[in-house]
């Protein structure tokens, strides 16, 4: 009985590795680089491409802690076969459109499958391995993260490819049956899953205003939850500017595409190597540890301009954020009461959320009103205020022991 118990989680894990690769994938060529090429040519302007691109964490800041919340009580099933139903249509509806501005609603929908899917199977993961589910969430995240890196540039192909043999826009739609067809697996996947029995419980409307409160008022979510934040806002910083400040040095298209898809691969590898490691130590130290390397990274990024010292400078940033995000979720797991596991993972969801949202545009306005370095600089300054009050709410640090540490 036990051995089959075991044979079923290890078994469990590469299944929702399968349907995270899918889902990523799916996503990922619906969006790069496709959705802003696809835009133009609908006569979309550089504001609705800023537009249509908030529009999809947005979906995540606003459904990811009530889908948490649900998953609680109703079971997780029922969300995985929604965000597949999400994944699998989604895609469709890009095909039909003929103005730039329909794409701000389907990206808003489309944001919505990850915003289900996240929080779900990362309590799926967390409730289903205590000893080790750190590593699996690693290997989880890999797996995405695998997805994430391929899908540009199968994307980026198909556009290229068709675009000698299709007419008007089909170029760009192809990339979008690519992505419908990408998400079969997960629909499927998510459809045959079987969940352990779940006692479901009853909801009351007040009980999202409860578990919101919970988490407020719970200082060591809170706290990592503002970590996540500040680790997500030097992300979207990071991938959204530092093609631009490398272009003006001078540094050729394929070679910052190289230097990204190099950052992305050392994160992939790294995070089941560094969830096992937080399945060890004190996950407290390895997440100050972690977003503390990646803002210096971020803040250093304007002392070199070689594409080999910006190479260097790109795995640093995805080796501190590896060992960050790895721990965030295994210490709320931790720290959450059992009843309260989706709502928590949701909340630092949606939290993170926030971050990869406005990073961009408050790192953009600085970086206009002063510099790249000042806009770099700004996510090391948050990170410090940030890692000075998760100190202080997680390691039982007096007031006054701390004014005097700073």
């Amino acid at each position: 009985m036990v051995k089959k118990e075991v044979d079923r989680r290890d078994k469990l894990i590469y299944y929702l590795c399968i349907i995270g690769f899918f889902a990523i994938f799916s996503t990922t060529i619906s969006k790069n680089p496709v959705l802003s090429l696809y835009t133009q040519a609908l006569g979309g302007k550089e504001i609705v491409i800023g537009l249509i691109a908030a529009f999809s964490p947005l979906a995540g800041i606003l459904f990811s802690f009530p889908v948490g919340i649900l998953s609680d009580r109703f079971g997780r099933k029922k969300f995985l076969v929604l965000a597949g139903a999400v994944f699998l249509t989604a895609p469709l509806l890009y095909i039909f459109v003929s103005s730039p501005y329909w794409l701000i609603p389907i990206r808003f929908f489309h944001g919505m499958a990850t915003a289900i899917l996240n929080p779900v199977i990362s309590a799926i993961i967390v409730s289903s391995y205590q000893k080790n589910k750190g590593a699996k969430l690693g290997v989880y995240s890999s797996s995405t993260l695998i997805g994430r890196t391929l899908a540009p540039l199968l994307g980026g192909f198909l556009i290229s490819y068709f675009a000698l043999y299709a007419s008007g826009l089909w170029n760009y739609k192809i990339v979008y049956l690519a992505a419908f067809i990408f998400a079969i697996p997960v629909f499927i996947l998510s459809w045959i899953y079987k969940e352990k029995k779940f006692r479901k419980k009853t909801l009351r409307i007040k009980d999202f205003y409860l578990d919101l409160i919970y988490i407020l008022k719970n200082k060591k979510i809170l706290s990592t939850s503002l970590i996540q934040m500040v680790t997500y806002f030097a992300f979207g910083a990071f991938e959204t500017y530092l093609p631009i400040y490398l272009s003006l040095k001078g540094v050729p298209a394929f070679e910052i595409g190289a230097i990204f898809s190099i950052q992305i691969l050392s994160i992939a590898f790294s995070q089941p190597i560094f969830g096992k490691i937080a399945d060890k130590i004190d996950k407290r130290k390895q997440i100050v540890f972690g977003i503390l390397v990646l803002s210096i990274a971020l803040s250093l990024v304007t002392s070199f301009s070689t594409s080999f010292e910006l190479t260097i400078i790109g795995i640093v940033f995805g080796l501190g954020l590896s060992f960050s995000i790895v721990a965030t979720s295994t210490y709320t797991a931790e720290i959450a009461k059992k009843d309260k596991l989706g709502a928590s993972l949701g909340g630092l969801s949606s939290i993170m959320d926030v971050g990869h949202t406005t990073g961009p545009l408050i790192t953009g306005i600085i970086i206009s009103a002063f510099s790249f370095f000042w806009g770099f600089f700004a996510s090391l300054v948050l990170s410090v205020v940030v890692i000075l009050l998760f100190i202080l709410w997680n390691f039982q640090i007096k007031k006054r022991n701390m004014l005097r540490a700073i």
